[in-house]
């Protein structure tokens, strides 16, 4: 006959196990003899998530495991039931219900589950994330109260898409991208603009934008623009993790790929990288490929 403390730890290694297979390599640890687990994973399109339910568990990452995951991606951890404690660095926190917080996959982070617990967890990619902010610095491991506007439209919102059962791909991506749109304010670090080398990167970016489509646009031509050398552009944007040409480059295809997901026409594809900038055809459908993983022609026949 087995006995509880047997399948008491069954529960736990089969908890820990779904916990790595949907969101990545995490360690865990019982606090005590009521542990109780379970997790329950929701995929539709764009959107990947998780509801997690957890008494008397420590969950956890550390650099091994951040090591051993895909980077690129954040986790927005929805409370929905009970209290969990999270850190993050030098960050520590209480989650109540109804508060929200980010949490970097590409960082160690630690949650404790002394009583009944229930969260959500979103995936939200990097780039997405990143684009939304203008490169602002993301503000992880902070609390977002439940009695905030931003907390209350976010949860209904997430809550909503998760009782659709046939979202298309374009409406997936659309919930994503007003989930980080909700959420900016409390996530972006740079709420005022007082720095007058950040008040010139923003200065670039939209000046970048206001001229997206002209292919004169590059790293020299920019320069001149914003009045600066060369070199001072490059430093600018490397401070960032950026490179000039390759944002340039990156921000068109992520535009063309707007397009796309929005226009209903059969424009030439062709005449499509042309309007945003590329001159060669051929140029713009490899580049398109390396950045979103199949070719224009594909992207937009998925999301018709």
């Amino acid at each position: 006959m087995i006995s509880i403390n047997a399948q008491r730890q069954d529960g736990f290694d089969q908890w820990i196990h779904q916990i790595n297979q949907i969101c990545g390599a995490f360690n865990a640890q019982p606090l005590g003899a009521g542990f109780a687990g379970k997790i329950r994973e929701y995929r539709s399109e764009a959107l990947k998530l998780s509801f997690v339910d957890a008494c008397q568990a420590r969950l956890y990452r550390t650099p091994q495991q951040v090591a051993a995951n895909e980077g690129g991606k954040y986790f927005a951890v929805f409370q929905l039931d009970g209290t969990a404690g999270m850190a993050q660095g030098d960050d520590k926190i209480l989650l109540s219900a109804g508060d929200i917080t980010l949490i970097d996959a590409s960082r160690p982070s630690d949650f404790t589950y002394s009583e009944n617990s229930r969260q959500l967890s979103l995936i939200l990619p990097s780039q997405l994330v990143e684009q939304t902010l203008r490169f602002n610095q993301v503000k992880c491991g902070h609390r977002i109260a439940a009695t905030s506007p931003i907390a209350m439209l976010s949860h209904r919102l997430i809550l909503d898409a998760t009782r659709q059962t046939d979202l298309s791909r374009q409406e997936s991506e659309a919930t994503l991208e007003a989930i980080v749109s909700l959420l900016r304010p409390a996530i972006s670090q740079t709420d005022d603009c007082t720095d007058s080398h950040e008040r010139t990167f923003r200065k670039t970016l939209s000046f970048i934008d206001q001229h997206i489509r002209s292919e004169e646009l590059c790293p020299e031509w920019l320069a001149r623009e914003v009045g600066m050398s060369t070199r001072g552009l490059y430093r600018m944007f490397a401070k960032k993790g950026l490179v000039v040409a390759r944002y340039i480059k990156n921000r068109r295809l992520d535009l063309c790929a707007e397009s796309l997901r929005q226009s209903g026409k059969e424009q030439k594809l062709s005449v499509l990288g042309y309007s945003w900038g590329f001159s060669d055809s051929s140029y713009f459908s490899t580049a398109f490929k390396s950045r979103f993983g199949i070719a224009p022609g594909e992207y937009r026949k998925q999301h018709a």
